[in-house]
């Protein structure tokens, strides 16, 4: 949120999005419909607050965030449904259209159309109304451009668009499928902010706008990123459901093959993978660039990127390159990380340059040209593309403002079932419309039929009568609307040539009224009226997809690692390092000046080293990566990334299959695998769940059916139980109660085995002692999980500190 300007978090409709789980509208804030017609949703008003002169703090805080909470959502951040448009995004396009700058219009200064957005529909900063309105004319931002812009209206590497007064605009010919039927009666207009003017409550599209442009945005516990789809999927889709309303999810997603976003590229994530995202209306999808190889004199070649995925630049990608070749200390660190200068011999082993040739031309060129052109294509772009954003996701979360008015998270079968729902009940709107003006105009012409019959006795009635209308109205049963209009009649009206145009428009309407009341009165018939008018649209706007979806291998770099056996020993103070083999003498292995071994593994260069940290966050290490020979090794630390006020915990190595048993002090626990634990980021993952206790040693295992949890308590109480009744979380969490604690009692260690005899270690006036439980005394201790154990047989001076492994 940092590049956000201050005073401009919710004033811009374009902020990034974030990840967050879309949650509903308190249950007290209910959306209820207005309007009579169906299509005008708003909240209804919180609860009232208490009457007097004060109330409580906390009651008119929830209120006053809710309200806001509302505001947001409602006001700013979502898109609808129906339209596929914020409200600052359709006030500017109802603006334009009420200023006639229609696709075939002169442009007009950006700061006129701004003015007029702000002056009467969305009384914000100009910033606001001009940002959304610039990305609405933005190709590289918007599938398809509902604002044609003259002028700079900024680039895809994050250059600003030139100040409105500089900039000159229109609305192109695709915004005819959201304001054309404006004023056919299809939609309910709703009073602006001071009641001076009237607006649309939303736009009559024809298309489900909401996916073919998408949208991105950030509310209150939610937000959207929606990715842009082609038109002629979507609009098959659309038609199929409107023309069949039982289609299965199955039908409707047949025809969406996947996003096809403004920039191109490819989505490389297989077809069950996108159906899975449109199923939940959550996911993300793997996207690359698309390059050609364009061969050079004597054998030498070069790759040329020409389209990008959506959200990157060529200015981000040279950026990624410079700090990959040019890497800077970080901060708090006094040399480059061992991670920085293998990416930096990595790099520079293939690549030998690199140029940004983009221009007006060439919307996107990176040129890469090799550092040998005896090494593959595939060898250069494997690196470039597991290090830069030349392959990066694509976050797909449909949250919207549904028919109902109530945010949601929506599957695309449900979106575009919705859309068809919302079109037909405008299309109706439309023609129950059309027809009371059509039978308004039979009305009328059929007075005038009336005059130009009797054309002589009219005239000489209305010569002669004192109140003409009355007259009229009395001798030939007519109504007054018809009697106004027949003495408006101009004198050229009454030319014998009318007579016949009246007979003819007369007949035309009456057709039309008859098709009007058909379709009206016939759910199939205005269905299929409903599906052609999309094909049309599709005819007329179609064009072909941009993204290719090509499935393929995600780029992973591994390096070649030789399975060796090696012994991992880890210092007091966290320093780590290996030696060749197994059962290496411990005793000649040095440590620093106040250090001294903490623990050694024997394990293969294959395993991993973990790191718990205090606050639970578990952190992997690759044992090939730590430092080899005689010397002191190297501190963990600089292997991870954990925070300023955390410690090391607990550290453990072994193959990623190995069984484990993870415990707090609170008396805690859970099972687990060592894979579990493996990330990819240096700063880890968080696993367990804790607060101020402490993370007990990780106890590994081989699962069996008579294995034993055996665990103690400081205050010197023994519990024994069935491995079985221990749950395993391969996500981590907090687990369940091990061994029952008293008040300031916690457990101190646990094992996990199949011995029938242990010994216990305890400590009296800094001795330490060992306490033998036989094979005839272990079942006494037997129980089941959660319980307290039972006493030992131990001094009140004695402090339980640890299990000795069992004796087999």
């Amino acid at each position: 949120m940092s590049d956000i300007p201050q005073g401009q978090l919710f004033e811009s409709d374009e902020i990034a999005p974030i990840e967050a789980t879309p949650e509903l509208i308190p249950e007290e804030i209910k959306p209820e419909t207005t309007g009579g017609k169906g299509n005008v949703r708003q909240f209804s008003a919180l609860p009232p607050l208490p009457e007097g002169d004060s109330v409580p703090l906390a009651m008119y805080a929830e209120r006053a965030y809710l309200e806001y909470a509302v505001s947001v959502v409602k006001g700013r951040a979502l898109p609808d449904v129906c339209d596929g448009q914020k409200p600052v995004q359709r006030r500017i396009l109802y603006a334009m259209r009420e200023m006639g700058l229609a696709h075939n219009s002169k442009h007009v200064k950006s700061a006129r159309v701004v003015g007029e957005v702000l002056g009467k529909f969305h009384p914000h900063g100009d910033s606001s109304a001009y940002d959304a309105m610039v990305r609405l004319a933005q190709s590289f931002s918007m599938r398809y451009p509902l604002v044609d812009g003259q002028g700079n209206f900024g680039s895809r590497d994050g250059d600003n668009a030139a100040a409105m007064r500089y900039t000159e605009t229109r609305l192109t010919p695709i915004a005819d499928l959201l304001l054309a039927e404006l004023d056919m009666g299809t939609v309910d207009m709703v009073p602006n902010y001071d009641g001076h003017f009237m607006e649309p409550s939303m736009l009559p599209a024809r298309l489900p706008m909401v996916l073919l442009n998408g949208a991105s945005g950030i509310a209150v516990g939610m937000a959207t990123e929606i990715p842009s789809h082609n038109l002629r999927e979507v609009g098959a889709a659309a038609a199929l459901c409107v023309r069949k309303p039982d289609s299965s999810d199955e039908e409707l997603l047949s025809s969406v093959l996947g996003p096809d976003l403004p920039g191109g590229g490819q989505i490389i994530s297989s077809a069950s993978d996108i159906r899975e995202c449109y199923r939940s209306g959550r996911g993300s999808l793997k996207m690359r660039a698309r390059w050609k190889v364009e061969e050079l004199a004597r054998g030498h070649w070069r790759v040329a990127v020409y389209e990008l995925p959506h959200g990157t630049s060529a200015k981000k990608i040279m950026e990624e390159i410079e700090e990959l070749t040019n890497p800077k200390i970080r901060a708090n660190k006094k040399a480059l990380s061992q991670e920085q200068v293998q990416n930096k011999q990595l790099l520079l082993s293939v690549l030998d340059r690199v140029v940004d040739e983009s221009d007006k031309d060439n919307a996107v060129r990176l040129v890469f040209e090799p550092k040998s052109s005896r090494q593959t294509v595939d060898a250069l772009m494997t690196v470039l593309l597991a290090h830069t954003s030349l392959e990066c996701s694509l976050q797909i979360n449909m949250v919207m403002i549904g028919i109902d008015g109530r945010p949601k998270q929506k599957p695309l079968a449900e979106i575009i079932r919705e859309w068809a729902q919302f079109r037909l009940v405008t299309v109706r709107r439309r023609c129950e419309h059309r027809l009371a003006q059509v039978n308004d105009r039979i009305h009328i012409l059929e007075g005038r039929m009336t005059v130009y019959l009797n054309l002589d006795e009219v005239i000489a009635l209305i010569r002669e009568s004192d109140d003409p209308k009355q007259a009229l109205i009395a001798r030939f049963e007519l109504s007054e609307r018809q009697a106004e209009d027949i003495l408006e009649i101009r004198l050229r009206q009454l030319a014998r040539m009318e007579g016949i145009k009246i007979e003819r428009e007369l007949a035309q309407l009456r057709d039309e009224g008859a098709e009007l009341l058909r379709l009206l009165g016939s759910d199939a018939a205005l269905r299929k009226r409903v599906a052609k008018e999309i094909d049309d649209a599709i005819k007329t706007h179609g064009d072909a997809r941009r993204t290719l979806i090509e499935q393929a291998e995600r780029v992973a770099l591994t390096a070649q690692v030789v399975d060796e056996p090696v012994t991992v020993v880890i210092s007091k103070k966290h320093w780590a390092r290996t030696r060749q083999g197994h059962g290496v003498d411990l005793s000649a292995v040095s440590f620093k000046e106040g250090d001294g071994l903490l623990a050694s593994f024997e394990c293969r260069t294959t395993d991993y080293c973990i790191v718990i940290a205090s606050n639970g966050r578990v952190c992997s290490i690759p044992v090939h990566q730590l430092p080899t020979g005689r010397g002191d090794g190297a501190p963990l630390a600089t292997f991870i990334e954990i925070d300023t006020n955390t410690r090391i915990a607990q550290v453990i190595c072994g193959s990623a299959s190995q069984h484990l048993l993870l415990a707090t002090s609170a008396g805690y626990g859970f099972t687990c695998t060592l894979g579990d634990m493996l990330g990819r980021n240096k700063a880890g993952k968080q696993f367990l769940s804790v607060e101020s206790e402490k993370i007990l040693p990780p106890v590994l295992f081989e699962p069996s059916e008579r294995a034993l949890v055996i665990t103690v308590s400081n205050t010197g109480r023994l519990l024994v139980f069935p491995l079985a009744e221990v749950k395993t979380l391969a996500g981590g969490g907090k687990g369940v109660i091990l061994m029952g604690q008293e008040e300031a009692s916690e457990l101190v260690a646990a094992l996990v085995c199949e011995a029938r005899e242990i010994t216990v270690i305890t400590l009296s006036r800094s001795v330490e002692k060992a306490l033998r439980v036989s094979e005839k005394e272990l079942p006494s201790y037997l129980s089941r999980r959660a319980r307290m154990g039972k006493a030992l047989p131990l001094k009140s001076t004695h402090k339980v500190i640890g299990l000795l492994a069992p004796i087999k």
